[in-house]
């Protein structure tokens, strides 16, 4: 029911033109917000269908059979699952009850169950899944696979049930490897980013190491202040491991080589003398090894008790000279760098652990002729490439020449996707999501480098299943799973702006959205009522503020939005005219003021809260996924949601008033929705 309300409880809003407050309709909204479970699986299974039907909640519980540590995981997660979404307690099932079983083949039983439902699962981390009227089955071909479809089950679950579905699936590439960060931050980015590496059947992480603060590093007076503390990185070692993750530390070794030389110290380590600002070592000098490197590599193996360390080494020539001293250039700079790798690979090996290494500078045109040929023929190597497309045929080339190899994959669209069928068709050990967000730029993975978060979920559909189709909803999930949400409804009640828009979002004649045209205009984002992400807006065009551009300059400075009433939140569907020229640029502001005077500043910085609409990258999560499309000649678009949670629920806002800079990027709003009773 459409409300006009003039009093209490009024949302009112008026521009700043010397107008009074323009009353608009306000419309109760049951779901104003709401979180439902993703329809699509990811990773796709390579097998799937799903029947009608919902198997109920009511009396469901978890039995695991068997005492393999993973099976306990699984369980775990489910419980965890059935707590954040439904805010329920997954107890145990009876035997013999009805409920969601896990297991393996090695239980006769189950194992009669699976052959007998056609779904018998084969091979490494193989699984099958069922959930019918009788129950929720997981089988894995071994433990590992059973906790992977514990990861698929926890997908099907719904406020009303559990769907029913038959699946049976397996990984294309036996490694899937995803890149973390250990520094200051650790604890409270790795605690949310591993639980959400495995459940998108990530089985190892390639952990960056450099700057945890080694005995070798605090003794030696180079270890970093933001460096991760050695019992940080042993806890997030363990922790990796309670969810199936292999560690796999990242200790730069050659090359991008400045930890070791944090305060000024190590300097006569220096593989250029000259260099103001060290990038690789002098491999010719002894107390490199035995003073540095060493050392730190044993001090590594004790806390993460690796199967393997990638050792670094690439672009090793990209920034000093090298060789740069007389003995150094006597030897040439392939000896050099073959003989450090044998010494590395050497002494890990004496400890029982394998080496890897980046294959840019071993494997260059100018030396792939001679140089790998010296190398050991177990030292793994990860062929970074992060162009998308299928362009990989040096990965073939390396495996050729004997190595164990990786593929590794950045953040483009279809790069991890092109990669991945690369490597599975030429059988390469696995692939590798890369994450490069700075040394101590942990908190950056959620806002300011979330660009970079959102590809662990394309690969990770990629690294399982390269013949699945590309994941559209990747920003979506990697918000869901990065920082899960319960599956309910939250009433609250959308506003119609149209009395007070500045700006209609179809140009017709040049004088709608920025002046652009018909061709280059948000005509696509329809009016009217419509859910866009978990928000329900009503859309009717864009109150526009003030810009440094010819064709906003004579918009208003600010809008105000009287409300004088009490809300949990309030949902803001905006975006920039233009970009800013800055990242975290201040574009503008809300001033929230409520019915007793008092008053709070909710800033507006670009690439964080606010971006412009031709500015699809979503380098910060704190904006929800609103609305995405294209103009009329093509080009991608999107206008987020940013959800400002009320920090006093109990007290009225008596009104909201939307500020512009007057910059290049200024800021308009498409929708406003309340949340809370």
């Amino acid at each position: 029911m459409k409300q006009r309300m003039l009093g209490l409880g009024a949302l009112m809003i008026s521009l700043s033109l010397g107008a009074a407050a323009t009353p608009v309709t306000l419309t109760p909204a049951a779901e104003a917000r709401v979180q439902t479970p993703f329809a699509a699986l990811v990773p796709q299974p390579k097998a799937a269908t799903f029947p009608n039907g919902t198997l109920p909640l009511g009396g469901l519980g978890v039995r695991v059979v068997g005492t393999a540590p993973e099976l306990g995981w699984a369980a775990r997660d489910l419980r965890a699952e059935w707590k954040t979404r439904l805010g329920l307690t997954l107890a145990d099932a009876p035997t013999g009850g009805k409920g969601i079983v896990i297991g393996t083949l090695a239980d006769a039983d189950l194992a009669a169950r699976a052959k007998a439902a056609g779904l018998t699962p084969g091979g490494a981390e193989a699984y099958a899944l069922w959930v019918d009227d009788g129950g929720a089955f997981v089988v894995g071909a071994d433990a590992r696979g059973a906790y992977l479809g514990a990861q698929t089950l926890r997908q099907l679950l719904t406020p009303a049930g559990l769907r029913y579905a038959r699946i049976t699936d397996a990984s294309a590439l036996r490694q899937r490897v995803a890149m973390i960060y250990l520094d200051q931050y650790s604890r409270g980015v790795n605690d949310a980013l591993i639980p959400m590496l495995a459940a998108l059947k990530f089985n190892a992480v390639l952990v960056m190491s450099n700057y945890v603060q080694w005995d070798t590093a605090k003794a030696g007076g180079f270890a970093h202040p933001g460096g991760a503390s050695k019992a940080e990185a042993r806890r997030v070692a363990d922790l990796a491991r309670s969810y199936g993750l292999e560690v796999i530390p990242l200790i730069e070794t050659l090359s991008h080589a400045g930890w070791m030389f944090y305060g000024g110290k190590n300097l006569d380590l220096r593989q250029d003398p000259d260099s103001q600002n060290p990038w690789a070592y002098d491999t010719l000098n002894p107390a490199t090894y035995d003073r540095v490197i060493l050392p730190i590599l044993k001090e590594a193996v004790e806390v993460f008790g690796p199967k393997v360390v990638h050792l670094g080494h690439d672009e090793v020539r990209n920034r000093d000279r090298f060789p740069a001293r007389e003995n150094g250039r006597a030897l040439g700079f392939e000896t050099l760098f073959v003989n450090d790798v044998v010494k590395l690979h050497g002494y890990l090996k004496g400890l029982g652990v394998d080496s890897m290494i980046w294959h840019d500078t071993a494997f260059a045109d100018a030396v792939i002729g001679t140089l790998p040929a010296r190398l050991p023929k177990d030292l793994q190597v990860a062929y970074w490439n992060y162009a998308p497309g299928n362009s990989f045929s040096m990965l073939g080339t390396i495996q050729k020449l004997g190595f164990p190899t990786f593929g590794a994959s950045w953040s483009d669209p279809g790069n991890a996707e092109g990669h991945a069928q690369a490597a599975a068709s030429l059988g390469a050990q696995g692939m590798i999501q890369t994450r490069w967000t700075g040394y101590f730029g942990n908190p950056s993975i959620w806002d300011g480098n979330a660009d970079q978060g959102t590809p662990f979920v394309r690969a990770a559909s990629a690294f399982w299943n390269p013949a699945a189709p590309p994941v559209k909803d990747a920003e979506l999930r990697y918000r869901d799973l990065y920082q899960p949400t319960p599956y309910r409804a939250e009433a609250g009640a959308t506003v119609d702006l149209s009395p007070v828009v500045t700006r209609a979002l179809a140009d017709d004649d040049g004088s709608g959205w920025i002046g652009k045209g018909r061709d280059i205009d948000l005509r696509n984002l329809r009016p009217g009522v419509q859910r866009l992400g978990a928000y329900l807006f009503d859309v009717r065009g864009a109150v526009m503020l003030r810009g440094s551009r010819a064709s906003v300059k004579a918009l208003p400075e600010r809008a105000t939005v009287d409300l004088n009433r009490k809300a949990r939140a309030i949902a803001f569907l905006h975006a920039t005219g233009w970009p800013a020229a800055t990242n975290r640029e201040k574009v503008g502001q809300y001033e929230i003021e409520y019915a007793d005077g008092s008053r709070i500043t909710q800033p507006l910085e670009y690439g964080r809260h606010i971006r412009a609409w031709t500015d699809t990258a979503p380098t910060s999560m704190i904006p929800a996924p609103g609305w995405n499309g294209v103009t009329g000649e093509g080009l991608n678009v999107a206008v987020p949601v940013l959800e400002w949670v009320n920090p006093k629920p109990d007290q009225a806002i008596r009104s909201v008033t939307l500020v512009s800079a007057s910059g290049n990027a200024n800021p308009a709003l498409l929708g406003l929705t309340v949340l809370g009773d």
